[in-house]
């Protein structure tokens, strides 16, 4: 039984999907103006490993997952999103180019990262500047419903209309009242309110024609218009990283309940920020990270996938390179293991006492506790501890291996890493290899050990294998 912590309720909760076997997911994307970092990276990998993990247990997963190409103002946090300027018009005027050029430019990094971090694509990436008549659609319903007022050209959403505000945040608005950074806007009732579509000024870039004024959306409208198109007024699950919950989630649920006078979203995940060396993550400290920057220092996507995995995304991760160092330990121990059981089960049929049950029961008792992927991590570990021991003593037989890469394969579908295999091995090796097998089927054990040895003086070393088999690997 799946249960997942819904930050709107402070609980975990049994899942119960709304349409029996088929779950229905919302991911806030990326907004398209600069790299992605590691922060973005654990954020996306969080949804993917439930997507995997929901599909391992038998449902089908319509996952959305939206771009943000316009609306995203640099003062999302202050002002309820209605101050500041666009974040992609901002790049644009900067590095003289077009914000579609900005926009395809920092997508396609997006997707790319994406892609070498092995994270599972979703079924559609919406656009928001391509769902203008949807977010337009939506506002003109909240301002008919009286959830929502026109003034001067911009739209604004009656946060007092809505008393369920401040539910997922715990920001209601006598919160905010004592503590929130607010500034007046000249057209707004009060301070609390938000943006659903702003006039642009002649010069703004990205503006489209609406029935209030040439503007463009608010940030947050885009993706109860985005989701609702895809998913329904009401769907299973959205993700997002700690720093959406507010203002931008608790946005969302306000404006699309008005609309449609149902519940938006039934399951809330949230993933926590992840920190370098014990500090926030920035420019300014040189400490800010990309996938890149990781694979200069030369670590693969799936040391970092592997760090991800062995944090928990309720807790804050620390990044440091000590720990990216036991990550790629850890990947190069599991990458044996599976090498060494391909090398077994090619041997010929053998009966297998090899008992995985507790195994698997034991990783899905962990997925199933709220995504619990250090523990299940530790499920694995184990295994390969227990199989190594019988490895050592040729007491695990090629059925036995066959067994264990079959659950491999089962565990690692919600994992999702990809192992890099055996190198090429030089030829001189191979035959040297053979030689030490003769010689060892020979019972010359002087000579093999000799040739153990300069083979160990390549970097290499030879492992023995059941049935004379044997496995050459780097050092």
């Amino acid at each position: 039984m799946l249960k997942l912590y819904n930050t709107l309720t402070k609980t975990k909760e049994e899942f119960k999907s709304i349409n029996t076997g088929k779950v229905g997911m919302y991911v806030c994307g990326p907004t398209v103006y600069d790299f992605v970092h590691l922060g973005n990276i654990r954020a996306y990998t969080t949804p993917d490993i439930l997507k995997r993990y929901l599909e391992y247990l038998g449902y089908e997963v319509r996952l959305i997952k939206n771009i943000t190409d316009v609306g995203h103002l640099t003062d999302d946090d202050i002002a309820q999103g209605d101050s500041g300027d666009d974040k992609i018009e901002k790049k644009a005027r900067l590095e003289k180019k077009s914000p579609a050029d900005i926009a395809q430019f920092y997508e396609d990094d997006f997707r790319e990262v994406e892609n070498r971090m092995n994270i599972l694509p979703a079924q559609y990436f919406p656009h928001a500047t391509a769902h203008i008549p949807q977010m337009i659609k939506l506002i003109t319903t909240l301002i008919e419903k009286d959830f929502a007022y026109e003034k001067n050209g911009n739209v604004f959403f009656s946060v007092t209309k809505f008393p369920a505000y401040g539910k997922l945040s715990g920001n209601t608005l006598e919160n905010l009242k004592v503590g929130a950074r607010l500034e007046e806007h000249p057209d707004k009732k009060n301070p609390w309110d938000f943006a659903l579509w702003l006039k642009a000024p002649k010069e703004h870039l990205l503006k489209w024609e609406s029935p209030w004024s040439i503007g463009y959306p608010g940030w947050h409208i885009e993706c109860s218009a985005m989701s609702s198109e895809y998913l329904g007024d009401t769907f299973d699950i959205h993700t997002g990283g700690e720093d959406n919950i507010f203002p931008h989630h608790e946005a969302e649920i306000a404006q699309t309940e008005c609309a449609t006078g149902k519940k938006y979203v039934n399951y809330w995940l949230h993933t926590r920020h992840l920190k370098v060396d014990g500090t926030k993550m920035s420019k300014s400290k040189g400490n800010f990270y990309r996938l890149r920057d990781i694979e200069d220092k030369g670590y693969s996507p799936m040391t970092l996938r592997l760090l991800l995995l062995s944090s928990h995304r309720q807790t804050q991760l620390n990044f440091t390179w000590k720990a990216m160092d036991q990550a790629k330990s850890n990947l190069q121990k599991i990458n044996d293991f599976i090498l060494n059981l391909e090398a077994l089960a090619t041997a010929k049929e053998a009966e297998t006492t090899f008992i995985i049950t507790k195994y698997q029961e034991n990783f899905e008792s962990a997925m199933n506790d709220d995504l619990n992927t250090p523990l299940a991590l530790s499920v694995l570990y184990e295994l390969i501890a227990d199989a190594n021991k019988l490895l050592v003593n040729s007491a695990l037989s090629s059925g036995d291996a066959r067994k264990i890469l079959a659950l491999w394969k089962k565990i690692n579908s919600v994992f999702g890493l990809r192992l890099f295999g055996q190198a090429e091995i030089p030829k001189e090796l191979i035959e040297l290899a053979e030689k030490r097998k003769n010689a060892k089927l020979d019972q010359n054990f002087e000579q093999s050990d000799k040739l153990r040895q300069k083979i160990e003086s390549f970097g290499y070393i030879v492992e023995d294998l059941k049935d004379n088999n044997y496995l050459i690997k780097k050092q």
